[in-house]
C-alpha cells in the first residue's frame, strides 16, 4: 500500500468542507484533479470513504474511523518535519558537549555565550569532568564535542588545536618564600608535592618530567586539581597544573609561577568522534570555537 501525504490530506480536506468543489479551493486543485486522488485513494484501501450526492458528500462508516487517525498522521508529519527544519536552522534543540573542568571554569563560558547569542532556543548540557572522562564521553557519543588536552592516542577521535598550554608551579605563600624567583624542575623537588591520581594524562606529564631531574617526595593525590589547590592552600605540598587553572588558584591565594627551563606545554583544543557527523549546532559551536582562539 502507497497512500500519499497529499491523498490523506486531500481526505481530510473533503471531510471537513463537505464538499469537493470547496476542498479543491482549500487545496489548489481542480475538482477532477481531487477525485481522482480520492477515487486511488479508496481503491488503495479497498473500499469507499464518502457517501456522494448532488449537493454534498459524507463520510461512510470506515472513513468516521480513518478521519481522526489521519488529522493526527498529518500533524505528526507536519510537526517531525517543522522540528528537523528548526534543528537545522538552530531554532531550538539540544546540544551536548563535555570540558575539563578547569576549561569550562576559565574558558567555557565566554565561548557559550557567543553560541548563545546565535543559538538562544538550543539547550546546552555540559559535562565537566577530567580529560580521561572527556575522550570517554566523545568516544561513547554521550557527547558531540569535547573540550581537552590533545589525547596521546586519537583512536577514532578527531582534536583540532585552540592554544598552547604551559605547566605552571602552584604553591602557597609560606611554600613561594621557599622557591627562587626563577623556578626549575630541581627546585620543585625540593618540597612536597600533591598530585594527580595516577592514570592521569596530566600526571603522567607532570611526573615524567620532574622524575627525569630527580626523585619525588608525593605525599598526596587526588582527582582533581580543584581538590589540589585546597591542599596546596593547606601547605600539604606544592603542584604542577596547566596554566589554565590560573585564576582558579589565585582565587583561593595561591601564589602560580611559571618554570624557566625546559616548559612542559600541551596543546588544548577540541576532540569529536571521526564515526559520528556533527548536527548543525554542535558544527556551530565547533567553528565558533575555533574562530574564538584564531
Amino acid at each position: 500500500m502507497d497512500v500519499s501525504y497529499r491523498q490523506i490530506k486531500a481526505f481530510v480536506e473533503v471531510a471537513k468542507m463537505s464538499t469537493f468543489a470547496e476542498a479543491a479551493v482549500n487545496l489548489h486543485l481542480t475538482q477532477p484533479a481531487l477525485s481522482s486522488a480520492i477515487k486511488k485513494m479508496e481503491e488503495q484501501l479497498g473500499g469507499k470513504l464518502f457517501l456522494r450526492n448532488t449537493r454534498s458528500v459524507s463520510l461512510t462508516p470506515e472513513g468516521e474511523v480513518l478521519f481522526p487517525n489521519a488529522v493526527r498522521l498529518l500533524h505528526d508529519w507536519d510537526n517531525t518535519f517543522s522540528d528537523i527544519q528548526n534543528l537545522f536552522a538552530m531554532a531550538k534543540g539540544h546540544l551536548t558537549i563535555c570540558a575539563m573542568p578547569s576549561f569550562a571554569e576559565a574558558h567555557l563560558p565566554e565561548i557559550l555565550f557567543q553560541f548563545h547569542q546565535r543559538a538562544p532556543n538550543v539547550n546546552l548540557r555540559i559535562v565537566d569532568v577530567v580529560m580521561e572522562q572527556v575522550i570517554h564521553e566523545v568516544t561513547t557519543g554521550r557527547s558531540e564535542i569535547g573540550f581537552s588536552f590533545e589525547p596521546e592516542r586519537k583512536d577514532g577521535l578527531i582534536f583540532e588545536r585552540l592554544f598552547d598550554d604551559q605547566f605552571v608551579v602552584v604553591v602557597n605563600e609560606i611554600q613561594a618564600s621557599l622557591l627562587p624567583e626563577k623556578v626549575k624542575w630541581l627546585d620543585c623537588l625540593k618540597l612536597p608535592l600533591v598530585m594527580m591520581n595516577r592514570g592521569s594524562a596530566v600526571r603522567h606529564w607532570t611526573q615524567t618530567k620532574l622524575a627525569s631531574h630527580g626523585e619525588l617526595d608525593i605525599v598526596a593525590e587526588t582527582g582533581q586539581l580543584s581538590t589540589l589547590g585546597k591542599l596546596i592552600q593547606n601547605g600539604l605540598g606544592i603542584s604542577i597544573m596547566p596554566s589554565i587553572c590560573k585564576k582558579q588558584m589565585e582565587g583561593l591565594g595561591l601564589v602560580v609561577k611559571e618554570v624557566s627551563d625546559e616548559p612542559l606545554i600541551k596543546n588544548i583544543g577540541l576532540i569529536r568522534n571521526t564515526r559520528k557527523s556533527l548536527s548543525t549546532p554542535a558544527q556551530s559551536l565547533w567553528n565558533l570555537a575555533i574562530a574564538h582562539y584564531a
